[in-house]
């Protein structure tokens, strides 16, 4: 593959699109092909040369434009640093959810031998394991949910609220604050804010639980 960015220099086309946040001019070299051992799945390569480096981008997807690919695989790094909040800010990949009915899976599974979860063929185990399967995915889902209001937040208020800055920082930003910087406001000021805000409907909710609570204690001392 590597030798084509020798061999077929005269094929690279030239275009120009966004990349990093930047319009960036490349050359690139599209090709669909067989690729695998033994069972073939056609896959796009597109060979790229941007700033003398030369790179080999790969895409499942035969219906993507080669740019697009480009263009798309600019993103890694920011989908990289989401991974990372997720897993440390909302703590995403944290989850516990376990069955008794779910086989041990082996990583190093050899292309002849049967998955283990084939093997499974009790209608309640194979319930139990799709239940497994919805927690799991679930609680990732809602994590998610929670960081893209975290990063809404640091988007439309960073520069509104100034408790937003009240921890130290090593490297602080003057612009848009971290997920990590929210959340951690949040968590110190979350029911300070509740109170001063009585018309919102969590409020209403967590107010009219905590009223039930009370009459339930009052039967319950009387």
């Amino acid at each position: 593959m590597k030798e084509l960015f020798t061999t077929r220099a005269a094929d690279f086309q030239t275009t120009t699109l966004s990349l990093y946040g930047k319009e960036e001019t490349v050359q690139f070299l599209c090709l669909d092909l067989l690729w695998g051992q033994g069972w073939y799945q056609e896959l796009r390569f597109v060979l790229v040369v941007h700033e003398g480096r030369c790179s080999i981008l790969v895409s499942t997807d035969l219906t993507l434009a080669a740019p697009d690919i480009i263009r798309l695989y600019g993103y890694r790094f920011k989908i990289e640093c989401t991974f990372r909040e997720m897993k440390q800010v909302t703590h995403a990949f944290g989850y516990r959810f376990w069955s008794k009915s779910m086989p041990k899976l082996n990583r190093f599974l050899k292309k002849e031998e049967a998955h283990p979860l084939e093997a499974v063929t009790n209608e309640q185990d194979r319930q139990r394991i799709q239940k497994t399967i919805q927690a799991i995915e679930g609680f990732v889902m809602c994590q998610c949910i929670a960081m893209g209001l975290l990063q809404l937040v640091a988007l439309q208020f960073s520069g509104q609220t100034s408790g937003l800055f009240f921890r130290y920082l090593r490297t602080p930003s003057h612009a848009v604050v971290s997920e990590a910087s929210v959340a951690a406001y949040l968590r110190k000021s979350i029911f300070r804010l509740f109170a001063q805000n009585p018309h919102l409907s969590i409020t209403k909710i967590i107010k009219s639980k905590q009223e039930n609570a009370d009459v339930e204690r009052d039967s319950l001392v009387s």
